[in-house]
């Protein structure tokens, strides 16, 4: 039982306070989450930590894990950015503000961002995993935090231009002199000024600095798979590099085995695994 006396299975009753569009081919929606009661608010922030994940519930149509792409001090509501795949995440896409919601979490093990003050942030997303980077860069970078850790280097790629996420505050950052940004496209656009090509490829032009430095590592799994030996190329030590392990997850709490790898399950014990930790689990089949 959670310390309420809510059952872990049984979802906090949320409401859509607003619901947008990310993406040009309509792929991609965000969904800002509100509280239908006070105590679950302040319950839940107490306990948030950027790269933890909820499960979102739609009455008959199931429920689908999501990374919460918001930070905690923008306001009394959660952001989740779906991209629409199968009956659960369509029945998302669907809802408009107002429409009730059901909202497990937060779940999971998050950035171990307080043994990271003081170093160098390296962040390194691709696709619609940037969500929860797009949370912890928004953390960092708040003006009672960014003291707390050195230089930010950001690195973030898209297919195309059309599929970025959070483009307004992608912009900013752009301008900002406190984050350095790399954006990337797969292939070449008319009038697009930055990056071309995969992120390992741009992450080993960028060539960010191991020294006091974590870089952390959120996209999808043949992005993952080749960006993390590139950082080993580059000096990163495995202790200092971090990733999220996407595996379908059922129950979210480690009892129905669904995201069972080897000795841990990803749900209770990740998603965000050192790797370290992640060379010593086995492979993934």
């Amino acid at each position: 039982m959670q310390p309420d006396g809510r059952s872990p299975y049984t979802p906090i009753p949320m409401h859509v306070l607003r619901a947008y569009y990310e993406s040009t081919d309509r792929s991609l929606k965000t969904l800002e989450l509100s509280f239908d009661h006070a105590e679950d608010s302040r319950a839940f922030f107490e306990a948030f930590n950027p790269g933890q994940f909820c499960l979102l519930s739609v009455a008959g149509k199931g429920e689908s894990a999501l990374g919460v792409a918001s930070a905690a001090w923008e306001g009394d509501f959660v952001r989740f950015t779906a991209q629409k795949m199968g009956s659960v995440t369509t029945a998302l896409h669907n809802l408009k503000a107002g429409d009730a919601i059901g909202m497990r979490g937060p779940l999971g093990n998050g950035f171990p961002i307080e043994g990271w003050k003081g170093k160098n942030l390296v962040v390194i997303g691709g696709g619609c995993a940037f969500s929860t980077l797009y949370a912890l860069t928004k953390h960092l970078h708040h003006p009672s935090n960014r003291d707390d850790y050195g230089k930010l280097t950001l690195v973030y790629g898209t297919r195309t231009s059309g599929l970025c996420m959070y483009k307004h505050d992608i912009a900013a950052w752009h301008e900002n002199e406190d984050i350095e940004i790399h954006q990337a496209i797969d292939v070449p656009e008319d009038n697009w000024l930055h990056h071309v090509g995969y992120v390992p490829d741009v992450v080993k032009q960028v060539a960010p600095s191991p020294e006091n430095a974590v870089a952390v590592v959120c996209g999808p799994p043949i992005m993952t798979k080749f960006t993390l030996p590139a950082l080993v190329e580059l000096g990163f030590a495995p202790e200092n590099i971090f990733t999220s392990l996407e595996k379908r997850m059922k129950c979210g709490i480690g009892k129905c085995g669904r995201c069972n790898l080897g000795p841990t399950y990803i749900c209770k014990d990740g998603p965000v695994y050192s790797l370290t930790e992640l060379n010593a689990l086995p492979a993934d089949l």
